[in-house]
């Protein structure tokens, strides 16, 4: 996993996000003028033995791009990592910074894009840029990986392509319809869930709601098996 990580921290692969993610780095938000930037693609973090995998959107401009590590340093890495202290798979509610002691048990997270977006919009050629990575991490962790929580359908569309990759398995066709909730079963493959990205769009409009994640992760954790 570690070779990995630096392989993918070096990535150059899109012109438009490299831009965006190294001007970020350069201008910063005021509130974190005095701290140095990571400004580099975001590596996948947590249990390299995870039985439950989190798939994310991309990396927020003053939060993963900042602190170095996927959802951490911006809101919605508050709801995300709240719920799954409530759930019992991380030791603590907050992530802050990459040393702030944060630990996922039976659990890995990371972004189906690795760079900061422009206006938190990836496009789809960015995903399928990027989507060796993903392929790679997901390869890495098989052995244990029961259940992949997609956050939104930006990351439900980017599970597909991993069943050929990985899985040997052809995806569904047609595709089933990404919905908070929604449930995939494969015989060779992870469940996958759908569930509502924890962006503060849809957390302080309420369309995501507190119980809502809550009922997603303990669906996740019965479907694999984790106490």
């Amino acid at each position: 996993m570690p070779v990995l990580e630096a392989r993918q921290s070096v990535c150059r692969a899109c012109p438009r996000l490299v831009a965006w993610r190294e001007d970020v780095a350069v201008t910063k938000r005021r509130a974190y003028a005095d701290e140095p930037y990571w400004g580099r693609p975001i590596p996948g973090w947590g249990d390299p033995r995870a039985a439950l995998l989190v798939v994310g959107l991309a990396p927020a401009a003053h939060g993963g791009n900042r602190t170095g590590r996927v959802f951490t340093g911006d809101r919605s890495g508050d709801v995300l990592f709240a719920a799954l202290h409530r759930a019992g798979l991380a030791n603590q509610p907050t992530s802050v910074a990459a040393d702030d002691g944060l630990a996922l048990t039976g659990v890995r997270i990371f972004a189906a894009v690795r760079c900061a977006p422009p206006d938190n919009k990836p496009t789809p050629a960015e995903r399928d840029t990027c989507a060796p990575w993903v392929h790679r991490e997901v390869a890495l962790i098989r052995p244990t990986l029961r259940v992949v929580v997609a956050l939104g359908a930006f990351a439900w569309a980017a599970w597909w392509p991993v069943l050929r990759q990985v899985y040997g398995v052809r995806p569904p066709s047609p595709r089933p319809v990404f919905g908070h909730g929604a449930h995939w079963s494969g015989s060779a493959a992870p469940d996958l869930l759908g569930c509502y990205h924890v962006s503060q769009q849809n957390t302080f409009t309420g369309r995501l709601t507190t119980q809502m994640l809550d009922d997603v992760f303990a669906r996740a954790k019965q479907l694999a098996g984790v106490d």
